[in-house]
């Protein structure tokens, strides 16, 4: 059995959360420049060049690619042959808050989201996901989500008789919607199946 202290979880998750604020992942840069190449419109191509030098310094200065750094959504993936020694969420929740306080990333998560509206000053809680697998597997992802993506999501219940066609609809009218509201560069998602709490996930 493989044993996992809190602290090097609290230290991992803390790295993480300033990494992701601000390194662009691999994938998506390459795609942004790549369409830099393609795009023949001036303005667009332009657009696309502040987008790569933004991403460029970001990473150079170790500040964040956007002012919005986003809800930390932590995904876990544990093995049943690890022992984690200490409280697993609450070493997870701690990273969080190391990580946003001490790379002064910009804390946007209020104690309570309608009434009061008050903020938790180092932007936990996070949402936690976690998958159980065989074996000594202990895997971290940590994905903040920018409001102004998660502003822009939606979720619809279709009946079975809506069939390819209503799915298509749907996406393409929040598509619509959005508009220029979603932060770029934009990627859309689209989760079928499950029930509601499932699907987006």
């Amino acid at each position: 059995m493989r044993t996992i202290t809190s602290k090097q979880i609290t230290k991992t998750i803390k790295q993480l959360c300033q990494e992701a604020a601000y390194d662009l992942p691999k994938d998506v840069f390459s795609s942004l420049k790549q369409k830099e190449c393609e795009e023949p419109f001036p303005i667009a191509k332009k657009t696309l060049d502040i987008l790569i030098e933004n991403a460029e310094l970001a990473k150079q200065i170790k500040k964040p690619i956007c002012q919005d750094t986003g809800m930390a959504f932590i995904y876990i993936t544990i093995g049943q042959e690890i022992y984690v020694e200490g409280n697993l969420a609450e070493a997870i929740q701690e990273g969080v808050r190391q990580g946003y306080q001490d790379g002064y990333l910009r804390k946007s998560i209020v104690d309570d989201p309608v009434f009061e509206r008050i903020n938790t000053k180092d932007n936990t809680p996070a949402i936690i996901h976690y998958d159980i697998v065989p074996g000594e597997v202990f895997h971290i992802v940590v994905a903040p989500k920018g409001f102004g993506s998660e502003n822009m999501s939606q979720i619809k219940m279709l009946k079975p008789s809506d069939g390819v066609e209503g799915i298509e609809k749907f996406v393409l009218e929040v598509v619509e919607q959005a508009g220029p509201n979603a932060c770029p560069p934009i990627i859309v998602g689209v989760g079928i199946g499950g029930s509601f709490d499932k699907a987006p996930c």
